[in-house]
């Protein structure tokens, strides 16, 4: 991919620039969808099945630990039968994106950095640039619209595992009646503000997806320095996730919830 830079443009507001247009210009690539499904479904392999394992035990023993916290809270004012309406409401609405997201970016997005900054220092971009191929949409488009999928499912998957961890610790050490919470979990999904919950995690999941996958790619295209210049970039690739993902959860709470 062709690039400048200007001695007065900092650094870090020509990333800012460079992840923007990047962005950009894999939505204008997305007309080639259905020629590039291959590279696509490979990306939601990797995204989705890929990481399962790990997003199911970090699901599961969140919902666990937030059910045993949260009951043993409640005992004092004799509601601990009310930590599955509280659990449904904070796994749908926050925890399980961001726990899906933050574990995406340091598995996945760190991956996928790590591969492009490869290709980048190794000259591959530039090959592809002569043979007059897009990087874009070769390398860049399949992985933001393969991520921006499979992050609001493991979402959904995400949120379910934290409430049956919290059924688990709520029926066996705090004597909740499994009924009975099932029952309180059904009813807050099924009444308007619970959907407004279901539905605010899956767009936080589309746009943490877009996030990780983005700037993932950026760092990696703007990889210099050889082998230590590509260990650099994958660590600055998480860390600028995790931030972004932190910040945009923040921004969407608020707007949804102002």
């Amino acid at each position: 991919m062709k690039t400048f830079y200007r001695e007065n443009i900092s650094p870090a507001l020509y990333a800012v620039g460079f992840t923007v247009i990047l962005l950009f210009r894999a939505f204008s690539q997305t007309h080639h969808v259905f020629f590039k499904r291959r590279e696509i479904l490979e990306q939601m392999f990797i995204a989705g099945i890929g990481s399962l394992f790990v997003v199911s035990i970090v699901s599961i023993f969140t919902g666990m630990i937030m059910g045993l916290n949260t009951g043993l809270g409640l005992r004092d004012f004799g509601a601990e039968g009310q930590i599955g309406l509280l659990l449904t409401i904070t796994l749908t609405r926050e925890m399980s994106p961001f726990m899906t997201s933050l574990i995406l970016a340091a598995s996945v997005g760190s991956a996928m950095a790590a591969e492009i900054g490869t290709m980048k220092v190794s000259e591959e971009i530039d090959a592809l640039e002569v043979m007059s191929i897009d990087p874009v949409r070769y390398l860049v488009m399949p992985r933001v619209f393969g991520f921006s999928v499979m992050v609001p499912i493991l979402c959904i998957y995400s949120s379910a595992l934290g409430i049956l961890g919290g059924a688990i610790v709520g029926h066996f050490q705090l004597g909740i009646d499994m009924m009975s919470y099932f029952q309180d979990v059904f009813y807050r999904i099924s009444s308007i503000p619970g959907l407004k919950d279901l539905y605010t995690g899956i767009f936080k999941g589309y746009v943490f997806g877009l996030i990780i996958a983005t700037v993932s790619c950026s760092q990696g295209l703007r990889t210099t320095g050889g082998a230590i210049g590509v260990g650099q970039t994958t660590r600055q690739a998480v860390v600028t996730s995790f931030l972004m993902v932190i910040f945009f959860g923040y921004v969407i709470t608020a707007i949804f919830y102002k």
